[in-house]
């Protein structure tokens, strides 16, 4: 099939290109809390340009520059920035940016946090968000979360920031996406708001699926008295992308083989995510098989493609999961089945967490094949050790997701120039 340096003096540079460049209208945005940069790996796949993003963990922003070289990144934690000065440093009038975007942590009220409280200070830094819509007023806001932010006290926290941006002039909403239902191969779901300056959102202004998947949501959907699940029509066609489709190209590697930094692909690609994967990349990085201890080799013996751990004997679970009932924790110690979706992928495939054994080879999956089911390029280079890489992956916003979102919010900006 064919298929880090001074941000005062970057801030200055960007704005003199900025200004050789405006003959035409250029959709630019600002990444806040902006991680390894999923989220503007897929509006810039829509059309956007990044001028600005800030990210306060180094080896996340070391990967987020090395990748985004047109941008300017700061490290900086955010409460010490002054987003007027930034926006007159970048050469930028209030009400000319196009969309400020930016997913604050959310760690704090998760569904999967063992304590979801409001004293968490991680859960206020919506505000420092708001503080950048105020200076900016951008023509345009994207604020992406957990499912968890709909229920978290009790919708509370979710109704006060659609009302503060309200009182900034925004009409905005909220709809829960699944991703798989935008080609992105694993079990995920992400809370979207939009907000348009001056106006009311208008109703087609989430993205709607493309793909059918066999996915649901485990977490409260309903938000004052309706659902927020954006969900597939009856003319929905296309099926969902599957793991197969994701990953089967990459080189095969034995438990905790690392090879050459650059490996080739094993085959040429054979679906258009493969194609798509591999635009503008010269082999497979970040490709390094984790080192399995002998007795998750062991237990991996018993489990076929689309098995977890039910299909290990008792004697080689761990103590806890010997008592635990058959029904529970379905995706622990799976293999992902070929033809199907991955699980979510988070901070660690930690195989005790979830079906991130490989359906075919005796080992977990690699940074490379995480984010190939994350829907990143390959060309897109994590940085750090391979922990932190894990994490910067689990944490980013699939960027195919985040393109979907990027194509609606720019309709919706092109009927309003």
């Amino acid at each position: 099939m064919t298929c880090a340096g001074d941000v005062g003096g970057d801030m200055h540079a960007a704005a003199l290109k900025r200004e050789n460049t405006m003959c035409g209208h250029n959709f630019e945005f600002i990444d806040l809390f902006a991680g390894a940069g999923g989220l503007s790996e897929g509006l810039e796949s829509a059309g956007f340009h990044g001028l600005f993003a800030n990210e306060i963990v180094p080896n996340y922003s070391e990967t987020y520059r090395l990748n985004h070289p047109g941008t300017v990144v700061s490290t900086s934690d955010i409460r010490s920035l002054d987003p007027r000065a930034i926006r007159k440093k970048m050469g930028i009038e209030r009400e000319e940016l196009d969309l400020l975007a930016g997913g604050p942590p959310c760690q704090g009220f998760s569904i999967n946090a063992p304590v979801r409280s409001v004293n968490d200070r991680r859960n206020h830094l919506f505000k420092e968000f708001l503080r950048f819509v105020d200076a900016f007023a951008p023509r345009a806001v994207l604020i992406e979360n957990v499912p968890g932010l709909v229920s978290f006290a009790h919708g509370a926290t979710l109704h006060a920031i659609l009302d503060a941006l309200a009182e900034l002039g925004y009409g905005s909403d909220v709809r829960i996406l699944g991703a798989a239902y935008y080609g992105v191969p694993q079990m995920r779901w992400r809370t979207i708001i939009i907000g348009l300056r001056g106006k009311n959102l208008p109703a087609n202004a989430f993205p709607e699926p493309i793909r059918h998947a066999p996915i649901r949501p485990n977490f409260t959907a309903m938000f004052d008295g309706r659902s927020l699940l954006k969900m597939p029509t009856a003319e929905t066609s296309a099926p969902f992308i599957t793991v197969r489709d994701a990953i089967d190209d990459l080189p095969p590697l034995k438990n905790g083989e690392q090879g050459e930094r650059i490996k080739s692909y094993c085959h040429e690609p054979d679906c258009d995510y493969q194609c798509r994967a591999r635009v503008g990349s010269p082999g497979v990085v970040n490709h390094e098989a984790p080192r399995l201890s002998d007795i998750n080799l062991k237990r991996l013996e018993y489990i076929a493609p689309g098995g977890n751990w039910t299909d290990i004997p008792d004697e080689l679970l761990p103590n806890g999961m010997q008592v635990a009932r058959k029904s529970d924790h379905t995706k622990r110690y799976g293999r992902v089945h070929p033809e199907g979706l991955a699980s979510t992928i988070l901070t660690k495939c930690d195989p005790h967490w979830g079906a991130y054994f490989h359906y075919s080879q005796d080992r977990s999956f690699t940074v490379r094949e995480a984010a190939r089911i994350q829907s990143f390029y390959d060309h897109f280079v994590f940085t750090g050790t391979q922990a932190q890489q894990f994490a910067q992956v689990g944490n980013a916003v699939p960027p195919l997701l985040a393109q979907a979102v990027g194509l609606s919010i720019k309709t919706i900006l092109k009927k309003g120039v």
